[in-house]
């Protein structure tokens, strides 16, 4: 049985590494997106950017909620289509 399933599996070895590379990758990035560090990095850069005029005060709150978003494993930006509500929708 082992050397039949060698036999029919070898050729397929190659897409199963490119595939574990991707989840490998993926994985980096998830853990990245979640590092404190990084989060309070990107929103300080959010703010500075707001600070120094490039960005309005409604990009500034759709950014942070992005990155906060990104840390807590939340769904993809806010506003696309079947995306999240908003947390300020009821004001």
């Amino acid at each position: 049985m082992g050397l039949i399933s060698l036999l029919f599996g070898w050729p397929v070895a190659p897409l199963r590494g490119v595939i574990r590379l991707g989840e490998l990758i993926q994985e980096e990035v998830e853990r990245e997106m979640r590092d404190p560090t990084v989060v309070r990095h990107r929103l300080e850069e959010i703010e500075a950017a707001r600070a120094a005029g490039l960005i309005s005060e409604e990009e500034e709150a759709l950014q942070t909620r992005e990155v906060l978003q990104g840390m807590i494993g939340g769904p993809g930006p806010v506003g696309r289509v079947g995306g999240p509500a908003r947390w300020d929708e009821g004001r």
